[in-house]
Formats: C-alpha cells, structure tokens, sequence
C-alpha cells in the first residue's frame, strides 16, 4: 500500500494577532499574521478557554498576541489568557486607528479586524491591568463615589420636595452636611395628606440609608489601608502631604496601585487628566482646557484637596495668591492640584513623610 507523507501544520515562532471584539453572548476573533488576514471573522463562546482551544487547533505553536477594548468586560479575561500563555492587551477604544469606511460601516467584524492589524503593526497603547485583589480594593473606593453621587440626588430631590411644599428649612439647619438632628426635623414635617407624607419619609428614608452604608464603607477604606500589606506604608505617608484627608488617600492608593508605572510626572498628571488640551497648527496653539481624558475618580478629588491645602499650606497659599493675580481663580486651582499630585508622586516614590515648605 501507498504511504501519502504528510507534513505537520506548525506555526512555530510565527506571530500570530487576534483582534476581539468583545460582547456578552459572544466573541469575534480576527487573526492576521505579517500585515494580512490569516483567518477572518468567527464568532465563539465568551472565554478565555474557548479561545485558547480555538487558536491551538487552527494554528497549533504559533506564539499569540491578544487585543480588546476596555470596556463592561473588565481585565479577567486578558488575567485568564495570560494564564493560558496568550501575550493579552486591553486597549482604550478611543486610541484604536479607525479608518473613515470602518466607521460608516462599523460591526463586531470591522472592529476585530482592526483591533488585530492595529496590534500587529504595534500601534496600540496598553492599559494597565492590575491584579484581581488590588481591582477589588478599587470596586469598594468606586462604590463610595458613586454613593456619594447617589446621596447628592437624593437631597436635592428633599429640598424640592421642602420648596415645592413651602416648608422653610429652620436656620441652625442650614448646613450642607446635614446633621443627625436635621434629619430627624425632615421625619417630622406634617402634610396635609398621607400620600405625600409617605412619598417624603420614603425619600428620607432612602437617605438614611445611603448615610447608613457610607458610614460603613468609611470604616472598612480607613481598615483596608491600614491593614493590606502594599497599602499600610504609603497610606501614612499620603496623609502627611498637606489637603490629603483618608477617603482620597485610599482613592490615590486604589487607581494608581502601582505609582512605578509612571516614569515621569507628567505622565501621572495625564493619567488623572490634570493636563491641558493644547492643540496647534500652522504655528498657532489652542487652548481648551483640561482634557476630556481623565480619572473621574481622582480629578475632582485632587481639586477638591487643593482648595483645602491652599487654606492651609504656607506654600501652596503664597503660590494660589500669585496665580488667582493673573488667571480665573479655577484655573489657578487647577495649577495647584497639578503641584499636589506632584507631592504625592514624590512621597510615594520616595517613601517618606512630606516636608512642610518644600515644592516638589
């Protein structure tokens, strides 16, 4: 009998790029290899797994780059594929190259295509994927924010509800934080109808509680900083720095994580979005203000910390007086969380306690 010699299909030491374009149900994978589709479109199970098993079958010992975007999915999947020994980068949707036809005519297989050539070419920028313990830690500090966020809603719905009605807030309680004995007299108010009343103690209510979890979160950020092993050493040093209170201490600590990730000042400054945005042609600079780009976590607490250290810093006061001379003064704060961030930036690095007096 006839022996037909076949040859083993191996990819070996080839480069191989899978774009994914990622959804809840499902996945669609592109892979292209020295600039060129080698396999086009396929859809498949949303797992890291599944894929894995599906790029060892079609390209067996080929070595595997991985793209997509940030977004709903987290960074689980690229933690899984690098487990599984695929190179996985998580992208910012927003610095993809997109051509003018991929946009008019953008679907799931327009975007893996383009997220695997943009990989291959090496023009993506990747994300900082941070362990799961450490993303954890972040889930709480974000959690408080946007509790935060909620518990503003929810009093400005009562002070409608109090105006509406005609109901005068008594003067002692005119405060924005709203003590204890201020939400004890909004229980109290009559109406002239159990409806309403019922409608207003259940705003009230949902109040309490959104105060009742805060408190609770407080207590666990104040433990979690004190007693994780990464976090207890720089979390000292953070609050030393004049403006910097517990609550954006732990938010420092939990979105940066790793302050080594950035070589340089102004790459911090960028990442929290404290940088202007400075377009320029034809000689001519633009200036838009602060970029679009930004940590909305940390921006708004970086320029709520340098209103208080402007109060109290004899540095930063003397520095805030100058600038407010020659600019509105919410640029001239702006200036002043730049030099804040730039104080924490040096502590951290440095690991040690912030000298009073001293510009870093």
């Amino acid at each position: 009998m006839k022996q037909i010699n076949s040859t083993k299909l191996s990819f070996k030491n080839q480069d191989l790029y899978v774009g994914i374009d990622v959804h809840k149900k499902q996945w669609t994978v592109c892979v292209t290899s020295m600039n060129r589709v080698v396999h086009k479109n396929t859809s498949i199970d949303p797992s890291a797994k599944v894929l894995y098993t599906f790029l060892n079958r079609r390209f067996p010992e080929g070595n595997f780059h991985a793209v997509y975007e940030a977004g709903f999915s987290g960074f689980e999947a690229a933690r899984e594929m690098k487990l599984l020994g695929i190179d996985c980068i998580v992208t910012h949707a927003a610095d993809v190259p997109t051509k003018q036809k991929e946009r008019i005519n953008k679907n799931d297989k327009v975007d893996a295509k383009k997220l695997s050539r943009s990989l291959g070419n090496h023009e993506l920028d990747a994300i900082y994927i941070p362990d799961k313990v450490c993303e954890e830690y972040r889930y709480l500090a974000r959690y408080r924010y946007r509790l935060v966020k909620d518990q503003t809603r929810q009093k400005n719905r009562i002070k409608s509800a109090l105006f509406q009605f005609g109901i005068t807030m008594p003067v002692e309680f005119d405060d924005r934080r709203w003590p204890g004995k201020f939400i004890e007299w909004l229980s109290s108010i009559p109406f002239e109808t159990g409806y309403a009343k019922f409608a207003f103690d259940e705003q009230v209510d949902q109040l309490k509680q959104i105060r009742n979890v805060l408190g609770k979160i407080l207590k666990m950020m104040k433990t979690m900083a004190l007693e994780v092993g990464h976090m207890s050493p720089v979390y000292k040093y953070l609050l030393s720095v004049p403006g910097i209170g517990p609550i954006t201490a732990v938010a420092l600590l939990s979105e940066i994580m790793d302050i080594k990730r950035f070589r340089v000042s102004d790459q911090l400054v960028a990442f929290v979005g404290l940088a202007p945005s400075v377009p320029s042609s034809d000689g001519k600079e633009y200036n838009h203000g602060l970029t679009p780009r930004r940590n909305k976590y940390l921006r708004s607490m970086l320029v709520e910390a340098a209103w208080k250290a402007a109060a109290i810093d004899p540095v930063l006061i003397m520095k805030y007086g100058k600038l407010s001379h020659r600019m509105n003064k919410n640029k001239a704060i702006i200036r002043i969380a730049k030099m804040l961030l730039c104080r924490v930036s040096h502590v951290w690095k440095n690991q040690q306690f912030y000298v009073e007096g001293v510009i870093h």
